[in-house]
């Protein structure tokens, strides 16, 4: 097993270690920036270690091979991913890019929950680096940088309006956002549905190559551990 396959463990143990809550062996990010959690060894864990930085009712991720948890915790979905690797620099014209700030906050929660909710929060951006392209004022593309650990970032929060798709503009933000990490030393990775044909598409033509199936499996705390 190499790090990329227990990503959140070792991003939150690394360049993400400042985001953490939890015990030595299972953690979590903070509430408000992901709702992801990981264990050092995931087929062990006992994931009610978190039972202080949990409420009753809250669903978390894990990202890797699906564990099996307590009985006070309900599976709620598996989404099947591809986890993708990118070793090379894609010729694609970057024009038009911007460095996203705390003052474009409310654009990017307001885009990401149009296109793709659920997995992008107020404090998110801590993660790391958001970039954009605006048209008239307005966000209509976005990508940036989520799960980061050492040598190692992902690519995340890939979306466009619905009225501005086809323009490229994703493949544009994807291919900066690598250009960027490949030039510090450090390999981009993303996960894309497994059933999104088009985009694993897109990937491959900006350098990506599958480099596992990988689920992002979501479970729901239906009761307090038993002490």
């Amino acid at each position: 097993m190499t790090i990329l396959d227990n990503p959140v463990w070792h991003a939150l143990q690394t360049v993400h270690r400042t985001l953490a809550q939890g015990t030595p062996t299972v953690q979590r990010y903070k509430p408000g920036v992901l709702q992801l959690m990981g264990a050092e060894h995931p087929e062990a864990a006992s994931y009610n270690e978190l039972h202080d930085w949990l409420t009753v009712g809250e669903k978390m991720y894990t990202v890797g091979d699906v564990p099996v948890l307590p009985k006070n915790w309900q599976f709620v979905r598996q989404v099947d991913c591809l986890q993708m690797m990118c070793e090379v620099k894609a010729e694609v014209p970057q024009t038009g890019i911007v460095k996203l700030q705390d003052t474009h906050l409310a654009d990017m929660l307001t885009l990401v929950n149009l296109v793709q909710p659920g997995f992008f929060y107020e404090q998110t951006p801590l993660l790391g680096e958001y970039f954009g392209i605006f048209q008239s004022g307005k966000l209509v593309a976005m990508a940036g940088e989520r799960m980061r650990m050492n040598g190692y970032t992902e690519v995340s929060a890939v979306v466009t309006h619905p009225e501005f798709t086809g323009r490229g503009y994703a493949q544009q933000l994807v291919a900066h956002i690598v250009t960027k990490n490949l030039d510090a030393g450090v390999l981009p990775f993303l996960h894309v549905t497994a059933t999104n044909e088009r985009a694993v598409k897109v990937y491959e033509k900006l350098g990506f190559k599958t480099r596992r199936k990988i689920a992002f499996t979501q479970f729901e705390l239906i009761a307090p551990a038993e002490k």
